[in-house]
């Protein structure tokens, strides 16, 4: 019935999570309310070790991507877990850093990294950046020259893979705004420069193709176009790159239609390409680094709202209005991304009525979903999205001045508040 494991129905016909009823989470911190599964994010995240000891011999890591969901209480869990971790900004290296979370198993990313942002990152010790363009390469030269470091770094490569997702999630493909053009000659020369860098040690090359991603094939091809790479720069250039950095975006089932690819096929194909052109090139097999964010926590997080008023417009819809919206989950507004539904308290009936789910902004795009199935609703009642564990929280807005939800995680049937609910004064507070 329901996309993730770690929900399930009581026997009062309640939606629970993580084993807590979710009426009693929703009186408990009011709505709207993020609700994480902890139990499910480190199952999900072994599950990726496991794979990748089975397949490669352990030989890599899980960077989880801080973009799909960034808060100390999760960099702490991350640590915990051995995870290494994908950064995107000196807002999230900095959350990372005030959890405690070691710095040398964090990557930096981003297209237009600041100066101040690579200053930062290293001045403390960051263990990789992912260097986007000739520019930052030699910017990152001359930081760590002024502060009498040496970096490593990994070259931001696009293989030339359309994964066949979202125009707006797909990044491996030749016009991407992400990193060098492998096909051009780009990336081999960005190989070149850095390699003779005085403070910058080439380490490893990177590609990420895009996200929410199902078939396999745009992966394997990604790696082995990589590894060919990595040949050519030896056979070119006498330098040896020992590190495969492959990104992430393997999808997960927001609705029953979904058909993710499971870890341990990805890992096995993938791993069986690096393996066969390593054969190959008569190359040692690299040290891989994954950078899974979505497939860790999306299927691990709810989203509860209250249900407001109802209104139905005859032979064409019935709007079933919440108490959040675009400002919690833009991803409708933005993708037209599909969600299952439930009515919590009602969640062992037929879903045998149609809502159009609205928001509570003074917007009309303001939508979470269109001829949406569920059961019979009433104002009062809870409504739960799932699949939300992933780019609602870190792409949450004030739009209209709303405060930002709170999040809380929950493991065997007990709940600890992790983000604290914005207060007004929250709102104002940068305000002169």
């Amino acid at each position: 019935m329901f996309v993730s494991e770690c929900l399930s129905v009581n026997n009062q016909g309640r939606l629970t999570i993580g084993g807590k009823d979710t009426l009693e989470l929703a009186a408990e911190f009011a709505t709207p309310l993020y609700v994480m599964d902890e139990g499910q994010i480190r199952a999900n995240y072994r599950q990726y070790m496991a794979s990748l000891q089975a397949y490669y011999g352990g030989k890599g890591i899980a960077a989880f991507a801080c973009k799909a969901f960034c808060c100390k209480a999760m960099c702490v869990l991350a640590a915990e877990e051995g995870m290494a971790l994908d950064i995107a900004s000196a807002g999230e290296l900095y959350t990372a850093l005030e959890a405690g979370f070691p710095p040398d198993r964090m990557l930096l990313h981003g297209n237009n990294k600041p100066a101040a942002e690579l200053a930062f990152a290293i001045k403390n010790d960051v263990g990789r950046i992912v260097a986007d363009n000739l520019q930052e390469i030699e910017l990152i030269d001359q930081i760590a020259a002024s502060l009498g470091k040496r970096q490593a770094v990994q070259l931001r490569i696009k293989p030339g893979v359309d994964p066949h997702t979202h125009e707006f999630v797909r990044t491996g493909q030749v016009d991407s705004k992400f990193g060098f053009t492998l096909h051009s000659g780009e990336a081999l020369e960005a190989a070149r420069v850095a390699a003779r860098m005085e403070h910058t040690v080439l380490m490893g090359v990177h590609c990420h193709i895009g996200s929410q991603i199902f078939d396999v094939q745009p992966f394997v091809l990604a790696a082995e176009i990589m590894m060919g790479f990595i040949a050519d720069i030896r056979d070119s250039l006498g330098v040896t790159i020992n590190e495969l950095n492959l990104g992430g975006g393997l999808g997960i089932s927001y609705t029953q239609q979904d058909n993710p690819t499971g870890y341990d096929r990805y890992m096995q194909e993938v791993c069986g390409a690096i393996q066969k052109v390593c054969a190959e090139r008569a190359m040692d097999t690299p040290y891989i680094y994954l950078e899974p964010g979505r497939s860790i926590v999306g299927p691990a997080g709810i989203t509860l709202y209250t249900v407001g008023a109802l209104k139905e417009i005859p032979g064409i819809r019935t709007y079933l209005t919440v108490d959040g919206g675009m400002t919690d989950n833009p991803r409708y507004a933005l993708y037209g991304s599909r969600y299952t539904m439930v009515i919590a308290n009602r969640a062992a009936a037929s879903a045998d009525k149609v809502y159009t789910v609205a928001g509570r902004c003074c917007e009309s795009g303001d939508l979470l979903g269109k001829d949406v199935p569920l059961q019979e609703a009433k104002a009062g009642d809870i409504l739960a999205v799932l699949a939300t564990g992933a780019y609602n929280y870190s792409m949450a807005s004030n739009y209209n001045r709303l405060p930002k939800p709170p999040v809380v995680f929950v493991q065997d049937g007990k709940a600890r508040l992790v983000v604290k609910r914005q207060t007004m004064e929250d709102i104002i507070q940068n305000d002169l």
